[in-house]
């Protein structure tokens, strides 16, 4: 059903959708901001088909990955803000269908649940996965690996 899964490859959320992606051999990629930046530097290039943004500001990586998606994916711990209520918004905006997570206020097996279910029912080619940078939630990362590993078993 997927055939890629992007993001915009900053720390936390995104980082696990692309490891995720690379461990199960799902094509990957997305928009990342002009200079690969990210909040712990230049995103490493073991992440495949990246492709920078002519800006810096992150609003256009994250609209560009909802753009080019036919679905989004956020997983948070807690209520949505910053960018992932960004991402949220700009998805509505742009008529994209979205789904939002709340790992803190479900296990895994029913999250997993409910984001095959919404999957069935979206049929996604191309999922963009978003979520807190890892500065903003340290333990988002290992959430969404263990959430995503779930949805794709490989």
């Amino acid at each position: 059903m997927i055939e890629k899964i992007i993001s915009g490859a900053q720390t936390g959320a995104d980082r696990a959708a692309l490891d995720t992606a690379l461990q199960l051999g799902i094509p990957c990629g997305g928009w990342v901001p002009k200079g690969r930046l990210a909040e712990d530097g230049i995103i490493p290039p073991h992440y495949p088909n990246l492709t920078e943004t002519p800006d810096s500001a992150v609003e256009m990586r994250t609209e560009w990955n909802i753009r080019d998606s036919d679905a989004t994916l956020i997983l948070s711990h807690g209520p949505l803000d910053g960018g992932s209520l960004y991402t949220r918004i700009k998805a509505g905006e742009l008529g994209k269908p979205w789904l939002h997570i709340d790992l803190s206020e479900t296990g895994i097996d029913p999250a997993s649940k409910t984001a095959n279910r919404w999957l069935s029912e979206v049929r996604p080619r191309i999922l963009n996965v978003a979520g807190p940078r890892a500065s903003k939630d340290p333990f988002i990362y290992e959430k969404a690996l263990e959430l995503l590993r779930c949805l794709f078993p490989g």
